[in-house]
């Protein structure tokens, strides 16, 4: 498929999509929102790819919103269309039946920020750097950055990242978990590949499933989350993986799974 906003294609096991307006600095507008969730929904779809690695160009990541467009929003009513979009966005990421990767080079600010959290890993170079800046023009994070950011980094480095509203570079990124790998300068897109090709080795279902059991779980009391898990694992000791793959490794062999 031909996208306006970002560029789709397959590498091994990876379905690589690149944020593409660079003469916006990747700002996410409507479009590409748009043009992201079907690129996702195509990628789940396809069988030989077994992860997604979102990505861009060296010098930025996404500037944030498409402000032009965040201007234009002036009422109640508009601003819950508008930020539907991009909780629409963010839940196929979550819900995505595959890992889901940001490969981060450059700045990760605002909505680019949100856009990272809501992927299951964050793989950055240094050089990159991170903020959500709404502090700074009058407005609070819309696209989950108030949630997401707590439930990854913690609720006192979130605080102090959306009060300040300025930058922090990879390094500290990375002391705080805001980014689970930290690659040289140019490396997060071949860094997010390679942990796709790990992924590539292990049983899809069990990948899916265990996404599933992560983020359903976290949004509930720790009773609840068990029943969950066990419901999920009882769940998948019925599949044809299960038995592959435990029989491949009392034989010490390579399991073959199937996603069945």
């Amino acid at each position: 498929m031909n996208y306006e906003t970002i560029i789709a294609e397959q590498d091994g096991p990876s379905c690589v999509v690149t944020l593409n307006r660079p003469d916006k600095r990747n700002a996410i507008s409507v479009l590409m929102m748009d043009e992201l969730t079907a690129a996702l929904k195509a990628a789940e779809a396809e069988p030989s790819a077994r992860g997604v690695v979102i990505t861009v160009g060296p010098a930025f990541f996404a500037a944030g919103a498409d402000l032009n467009e965040a201007l234009r929003v002036k009422t109640a009513a508009q601003g819950t269309d508008y930020f539907k979009r991009w909780h629409r966005l963010n839940n196929v990421i979550e819900e995505l039946g595959k890992p889901v990767i940001a490969a981060i080079e450059g700045f990760c600010i605002t909505g680019g920020l949100e856009l990272a959290l809501a992927c299951d890993l964050r793989v950055a170079a240094e050089g990159s750097s991170f903020a959500i800046t709404s502090a700074r023009i009058g407005t609070v994070a819309g696209a989950g950055g108030t949630q997401r950011l707590p439930r990854i980094v913690g609720v006192a480095h979130a605080l102090d990242i959306l009060f300040a509203a300025d930058p922090i570079d990879a390094t500290q990124a990375y002391r705080i978990g805001l980014i689970n790998r930290l690659m040289p300068k140019g490396g997060a897109l071949d860094g997010a590949k390679a942990l796709v090709n790990i992924y590539a080795q292990r049983a899809p279902l069990s990948l899916a499933l265990v996404k599933r059991a992560v983020h359903r779980g976290m949004q509930m009391d720790l009773a609840s989350a068990i029943e969950l898990e066990t419901f999920i694992v009882t769940t998948i000791y019925g599949t044809e993986d299960k038995q592959e793959g435990i029989s491949a490794f009392l034989e010490k062999r390579t399991a073959r799974f199937k996603g069945k």
